[in-house]
């Protein structure tokens, strides 16, 4: 029988169910209703559950984001073994070939960041329920489009995230001279049905691992507390801004914490004034300690 296996994401409203092998490789699809999901068999039975808002078919897993009036701990493992049944009893997840998928209309904007140097481009469609940063060519074994990105001399550095992709350009170009360009770019690849990003890949990071629950257990009280409130106050806003943030540490003796900083914030000239006046006020104030500093390692 098929076993899937389930992952949290970084959006608490959203599960993913991983097969053990692919069951689409170029494509992925996005159903907000039951009428959009004519062509899934597999999600339309999943929008008769009253919870379910969101399907998501791409690789080698379904994404389903649910509605408030439930909590997946309560209902993740009856959604498993409802899709591992019907699976096993040779239900259809898509009915048609992958050679019969037409192109499906894109939509792909460019907004402006803090950074200068960063411009965040923004799909109508998921692209990755997890963070993905490449600083180079070489990072990019994972995703495909972000390796093709990088063969535009002007590509520094790419961020990911849910449905947006953050460029970092060098400094002897400016955006005006090479927005559409890339714009054109990410949303002809992502039309033609192309790999976006191959998730079971990514390289698990240290920084990144302190983060999931079974770490965050591990950790000291005041640690704990330090990334609720980067989750909750912080990381909402710098991921509006096409970046984001991560714990890495706190020294108890020095009162020091140690945050990474990703996509447009990373080197961002406006950092500093965010860590010091922002988020380091926070801290002080939320922890109840004047003396806790805040500095930002270069991810």
């Amino acid at each position: 029988m098929t076993k899937l296996s389930i992952k949290e994401t970084q959006n608490p409203a959203i599960l993913k169910f991983e097969f053990p092998e692919y069951i689409i490789k170029s494509q992925s699809f996005e159903y907000k209703n039951i009428d959009e999901a004519k062509n899934s068999p597999l999600a339309q039975q999943l929008f008769y559950l009253p919870f379910v808002k969101t399907v998501f078919i791409s690789g080698n897993f379904i994404a389903i984001e649910r509605y408030n009036i439930v909590q997946w701990d309560d209902v993740k493992g009856a959604v498993a073994e409802q899709i591992e049944t019907y699976v096993q009893n040779g239900g259809v997840i898509l009915n048609f070939s992958e050679s019969e998928i037409r192109k499906q209309p894109i939509t792909i904007y460019a907004e402006s960041t803090p950074n200068p140097a960063v411009l965040k481009f923004v799909a109508n469609k998921l692209l990755t329920t997890k963070t993905a940063e490449f600083k180079n060519i070489d990072e990019t074994v994972a995703s495909p489009l972000a390796k093709e990105l990088f063969k535009f001399p002007y590509v520094k550095e790419l961020f990911m995230d849910e449905n947006y992709i953050s460029v970092t350009k060098y400094t002897s170009v400016e955006w005006q001279e090479i927005s559409n360009e890339i714009r054109s770019f990410i949303k002809e690849y992502i039309e033609n049905g192309h790999e976006i990003i191959n998730e079971s890949l990514l390289v698990t990071i240290p920084k990144n691992e302190k983060q999931q629950i079974a770490n965050f257990d591990n950790l000291d009280t005041t640690s704990q507390q330090i990334i609720n409130i980067l989750e909750e106050y912080v990381k909402p806003a710098v991921q509006a801004d096409g970046g984001n943030i991560l714990f890495d540490s706190y020294d108890e003796a020095e009162k020091r914490v140690k945050v990474v900083l990703q996509g447009a914030c990373s080197g961002c000239p406006s950092s500093t004034f965010t860590l010091k006046n922002g988020i380091e006020n926070m801290l002080k104030d939320m922890l109840k300690d004047e003396g806790i500093k805040v500095e930002a390692i270069n991810a």
